[in-house]
C-alpha cells in the first residue's frame, strides 16, 4: 500500500471559511484519494493558509519544508493537491522541488492533472513540467497585471482600495456594490483623530521634530496619549501618517512591494495616485503635506551624505535649547560650535533647599580638545543670540523693501527647474523602453524551454538579468534627478512661504519658543563665523546681489548682511 498524504492551500482569508473553498478542497482530493485501492490516506495533512505560491519561494513555505523534511525520513509514499497551483506558482523552484521529492521517493499527484512528477531520465517529462509552471507563474504575473491596471484605475478615479481605515478615518458603507458582489466602502473623517493628525504635521514641519520624538511627545500628552491606533504611540506609526498621501486627499496604490517576501517602501515616483484630491477626506492641505515630505527628506541620511548636501545646515534633531547650533562657527578655527551648556549647583543656607540654573553655552570643539586656540572658546547664547535676532530684525527690513528678490529667484528657480523636468523625462522614457524589453523577453521563456527560440533558456535569463539590473540603474537614476527637481521646487516653496511670513517674523523671534526659533534660523542663515568681539552672518539670499547701494554697520555696531 502506498501511503498517501494531502496539501491544502488556500490564497486568501475568505476561503478559510468552512463553508469555502478549503472544505470543498479537502473533500475533493480525499474522494481521489479513495478511488486507488493501492493507497492509503495518512492522518497527517499538509495545510497552508493564506500564503501565496507566486509572491513566496519555496524556502520560504513552511508547509513545503516540512513536506520534504518528512520524505527525507521516508513517511509517505505520495503527495496529493488539488491543482497544481497548489504547490506553487514558480516556474524554476517549483519544477526543482517535485525532483527534489521525487530523489526520496515521493510522486505527486493532483486531481486535476495525475501524476506530475517525471523520471529522473525522462528529460522531455522534465521540460513539460517546467513549461507547466512557466505557464502558472506567468498566469499569475498576467493576473497581477489586470489587478494593478484595475487597482490603477481606481484609484486614480479616487476610489479607496479597501484593507483598513488609515488613522483618522473610519468606514462607511459607500451604496455601491462590486461586480463580484461585494459591497463596497468609502473613507469617511473621524474629527478627533484628524486634530491629532494635524498636530503630528505641526510638530514635523514647524519644529522638525522626527518621528520617534513625535511619538514620545504623544505618549506624555494627557489626552492625545488615549487616542493611539494601538494602545501606544511609536515612530513606525508617526511615519506612515506623516507619508501617506491619503491626509491630502489623495487615495494611493503601491506604496510599497514585496521583494522577496518582504515588503519595501517605493518611492513616491512609483505611487498610483489619484488624479485629483478628494476635499471630503482632506485633513492636511496640499501644500503643507508636500513641504512636510521635504522637510523630512532634507533630515535624511540619503539626503545629507549626498556631495552637494553634506556640509549643508541640515537640522537631524531638534533638541535642546540652542537656537543657532546648526549654523554657528568658530571665527578663529572654523570648527562648528557645540552645545557647552552647563549646570550650577547651590543650597540655601537658612532653608537647606537645593536650587540649579542651567547656562546655554556654544562651545569650540578644537579648543577643548587641546587644538592650539588662544582666543575665545566658548559664548554664552545669551550674547549671541540677542546680536543674530537683532541683524535678522535688518536683513528681514531690507527683504520687505525689495519684493523684486523674490520675483527674480521665482523667475531663476522656475527656468532651471523646467531643464531638469525636460532631463527626468528623458531618463523615464529610456526606463520605460527597458520594462517593455524585460516584459517581452520574459514573454518568450516558453518558446526557449521548448527550444522554439533562437537563444536557450539560461542565454535568454542571463539576458534578461543584464536589463533588470540596467533597469535597475536607471531607477537610481531618475531617483536622482526627481530628488533634484524636488529640491529646486520646494526652494522655492521656501522662498514663498518665508515672503509670507515676513511681516510677523520679529514678533516670532520674540515670542517663539527654541525649536521654532531654530527652524526658522535655518531658513535664513547659512552660516555665522563668532569671535570675541565680531560676528559674521553669510545669509541664503545674499542681498547685494540685488541691493546695489553700499551697506555699513549700524549705530548698534550690529554689521548687516552680510555681517
Amino acid at each position: 500500500m502506498k501511503r498517501v498524504r494531502i496539501l491544502l492551500r488556500v490564497s486568501s482569508n475568505q476561503q478559510l471559511d468552512a463553508d469555502g473553498d478549503l472544505s470543498v478542497q479537502r473533500q475533493i482530493v480525499q474522494e481521489y484519494v479513495a478511488k486507488h485501492e493501492n493507497w492509503k490516506l495518512d492522518t497527517k495533512e499538509y495545510f497552508e493558509g493564506s500564503n501565496s505560491g507566486y509572491k513566496n519561494s519555496v524556502s520560504d513555505r513552511d508547509v513545503l519544508q516540512e513536506a520534504l523534511h518528512d520524505a527525507q525520513a521516508g513517511e509517505y509514499d505520495i503527495l496529493v493537491a488539488y491543482k497544481d497551483d497548489r504547490i506553487g506558482r514558480r516556474m524554476w523552484e517549483i519544477g526543482a522541488y517535485v525532483m527534489t521529492l521525487k530523489q526520496y521517493g515521493v510522486d505527486i499527484y493532483t486531481v486535476k492533472d495525475g501524476c506530475i512528477s517525471p523520471e529522473a531520465d525522462d528529460m522531455m517529462g522534465q521540460m513539460m513540467l517546467a513549461l507547466r509552471y512557466g505557464n502558472a507563474q506567468k498566469q499569475s504575473a498576467d493576473t497581477g497585471m489586470r489587478v494593478k491596471d484595475t487597482a490603477q484605475k481606481l484609484v486614480q478615479n479616487g476610489k479607496f482600495m479597501g484593507g483598513k481605515a488609515p488613522y483618522g478615518y473610519h468606514l462607511e458603507l459607500s451604496g455601491e456594490i462590486s461586480k463580484h458582489g461585494r459591497a463596497l466602502h468609502h473613507l469617511v473623517i473621524v474629527q478627533e483623530e484628524a486634530e491629532v493628525v494635524r498636530y503630528i504635521y505641526t510638530l514635523s514641519l514647524c519644529k522638525e521634530y522626527g518621528s520617534s520624538k513625535i511619538a514620545k511627545i504623544l505618549n506624555q500628552h494627557e489626552q492625545y496619549k488615549n487616542m493611539a491606533p494601538n494602545d501606544v504611540w511609536k515612530s513606525g506609526t508617526i511615519t506612515s501618517i506623516l507619508t501617506n498621501p491619503v491626509y491630502a486627499g489623495y487615495t494611493a496604490y503601491k506604496r510599497r512591494e514585496r521583494i522577496n517576501g518582504q515588503y519595501h517602501r517605493l518611492g513616491n515616483d512609483e505611487w498610483i495616485i489619484a488624479s485629483k484630491a478628494n476635499p471630503d477626506i482632506t485633513i492636511i492641505d496640499e501644500d503643507t503635506w508636500n513641504l512636510t515630505q521635504d522637510r523630512r527628506r532634507r533630515r535624511s541620511d540619503k539626503y545629507i551624505k549626498t556631495l552637494e548636501h553634506k556640509d549643508g545646515n541640515i537640522i537631524r534633531k531638534n533638541d535642546g535649547m540652542l537656537a543657532l547650533i546648526d549654523v554657528l562657527h568658530c571665527g578663529y578655527c572654523g570648527r562648528k560650535m557645540t552645545n557647552g551648556s552647563k549646570y550650577n549647583y547651590w543650597t540655601i543656607k537658612d532653608t537647606g533647599e537645593k536650587r540649579a540654573s542651567k547656562i546655554a553655552v556654544y562651545r569650540c570643539q578644537n579648543a577643548l580638545a587641546g587644538v592650539p586656540h588662544n582666543k575665545t572658546k566658548q559664548i554664552r547664547a545669551d550674547i549671541i543670540e540677542p546680536i543674530v535676532f537683532q541683524a535678522l530684525a535688518e536683513y528681514i527690513g531690507k527683504l520687505q523693501e525689495n519684493d523684486d528678490i523674490f520675483d527674480e529667484i521665482e523667475n531663476n528657480r522656475n527656468l532651471e527647474k523646467k531643464r531638469k523636468q525636460t532631463e527626468l523625462n528623458k531618463e523615464k522614457q529610456s526606463l520605460k523602453k527597458l520594462q517593455e524589453k524585460i516584459k517581452i523577453m520574459e514573454s518568450k521563456i516558453p518558446d526557449a524551454i521548448t527550444g522554439e527560440y533562437p537563444l536557450s533558456l539560461e542565454e535568454l535569463m542571463s539576458v534578461i538579468n543584464e536589463q533588470k539590473e540596467a533597469a535597475h540603474h536607471q531607477r537610481d537614476i531618475i531617483t536622482e534627478k526627481e530628488s533634484e527637481s524636488q529640491e529646486d521646487s520646494i526652494s522655492l516653496d521656501d522662498w514663498k512661504e518665508l515672503r509670507s511670513e515676513i511681516p510677523t517674523w520679529q514678533d516670532v523671534f520674540l515670542n517663539a519658543d527654541v525649536t521654532t526659533k531654530r527652524v526658522l534660523v535655518n531658513k535664513l542663515i547659512e552660516r555665522i563665523n563668532v569671535k570675541k568681539d565680531e560676528v559674521v552672518i553669510r545669509f541664503k539670499i545674499n542681498l547685494d546681489d540685488f541691493i546695489p547701494q553700499p551697506r555699513k554697520c549700524g549705530d548698534s555696531g550690529v554689521p548687516e548682511p552680510w555681517l
